[in-house]
């Protein structure tokens, strides 16, 4: 399997990934413009724009976009991140040519109905409502804005209710001026695919576009703040941010490790001290969120109020404990789970498109997969021990709790044990 780059004259790109054996292709269009592209007054739009990218064309109507797929055995679907957005779809090898066709047009020729846009506009009110519902959805929205406060990095993707119920056509139409030119855009593509056959439709599709006036993403800057809210839940929901590298960093790889041998999995340290050995919890976990510039180590648990406070020194300590004594076992562990995770997911089209259009995006390149295992491979323990170290000295972190918390630390206690 070889990955194929092609740069249209516009700066439209196109990387694409032949399966052989597949009868089936992931195809998609990813977008550099998300949730911290965003200005202050358009918290949300992004996403706003997502929905209404299915709600109808100038050549196909929302139920046409959904049969035309449909009619083939297709899927169809797109998402939206602080980073990109991502139109993308499923189809058999026969069909790219009309998935294609149908992304294209979704991003070139939307009307913005009026009457659609009020539609879409209940719908996505309807899923902030859900999310706010959602104890472990909201308490990770206030860590982002903790973390990054008064910042586009660290606000809600779905943006606040007030803000979505004001979304007029000319905003939605404006944003797409601004972020959607061609330079920003990259179609992806692997399984059953033709590169060349794929390079003449995207000239065919693409090649007139303009290029992009927008303005870069704001830098992030990592802040300690907290936040918490008292009520009256089942259980309480605990979580600790601290600043991790960012994809560019030469630390990246040494902190996936480290977040997977800390609390990756049921072989980690956190699930194992705190809900095998102690019972103080059924979920616990770490992970790392990168972005260009930044990252985020995320300590989540459920527990409850009694055991709050308990869990949190118990999770400080593990931190502090694994710049001491983390094993070469430990490492070796989450190495192998790192590789298997990557490796596994790549027997994907789907997954594998998402990674070509996410390498060209961060690096302007695709690194061959033996790169990347290579990287991975050349962590040892030292590294992530002298990692960890930085980790519990740095002094900031931010924290967000809700549910019955009122015997939680407060930030202060927290990073003062961690610290000491």
């Amino acid at each position: 399997m070889t990955e194929r780059l092609h740069t249209l004259p516009n700066g439209f790109r196109i990387v694409t990934e032949n399966m052989p054996g597949l009868e089936s292709a992931s195809i998609g269009i990813w977008v550099s413009a998300g949730g911290r592209h965003e200005r202050l007054e358009q918290n949300g739009i992004a996403h706003f724009l997502e929905h209404m990218a299915f709600k109808g064309t100038k050549r196909r109507s929302a139920l046409q976009i959904a049969e035309e797929i449909e009619d083939v055995g297709g899927y169809i679907n797109a998402y939206t991140s602080r980073e990109v957005t991502a139109y993308y779809t499923r189809v058999l090898k026969d069909d790219v040519a009309l998935g294609l066709d149908v992304i294209a047009d979704i991003l070139r020729n939307p009307v913005f109905d009026p009457r659609e846009i009020e539609v879409e506009r209940g719908v996505i009110l309807q899923e902030i409502g859900q999310s706010l519902d959602t104890p472990d959805d909201v308490v990770f929205d206030w860590l982002q804005e903790a973390a990054y406060p008064s910042q586009p990095i660290g606000r809600t993707i779905l943006g606040p209710s007030e803000r979505v119920s004001s979304f007029s056509r000319d905003d939605l139409a404006g944003f797409v001026s601004e972020h959607y030119g061609a330079d920003q855009l990259i179609l992806s593509a692997a399984g059953a695919v033709d590169h060349d056959a794929l390079v003449r439709m995207a000239e065919d599709l693409f090649g007139d576009m303009a290029s992009s006036t927008s303005r870069h993403a704001d830098a992030a800057q990592f802040a300690s703040g907290e936040r918490r809210e008292i009520k009256k839940l089942e259980q309480a929901h605990f979580t600790l941010a601290l600043e991790a590298p960012g994809y560019l960093h030469d630390d990246f790889y040494t902190a996936q490790i480290f977040a997977t041998a800390f609390g990756g999995g049921m072989s980690s340290r956190l699930f194992q001290e705190v809900r095998e050995k102690r019972g103080l919890c059924y979920s616990i976990f770490a992970q790392i969120g990168a972005y260009s510039d930044t990252g985020m180590l995320t300590i989540y648990a459920g527990t409850s109020g009694d055991d709050i406070a308990g869990l949190a020194d118990i999770t400080v300590d593990e931190l502090r404990r694994a710049a001491d004594d983390m094993s070469d076992a430990e490492v070796s562990r989450a190495r192998a789970q790192m590789k298997a995770g990557l490796l596994i997911g790549l027997e994907s089209p789907s997954n594998r498109a998402e990674r070509l259009a996410r390498l060209l995006g961060i690096w302007g390149r695709v690194p061959a997969l033996s790169e990347t295992i290579e990287k991975i491979d050349t962590v040892d323990v030292a590294q992530v021990r002298a990692y960890a170290q930085a980790l519990a000295s740095n002094g900031q972190a931010a924290m967000a709790l809700y549910g019955p918390v009122a015997k939680a630390r407060d930030l202060d206690q927290v990073t003062r044990r961690l610290a000491a």
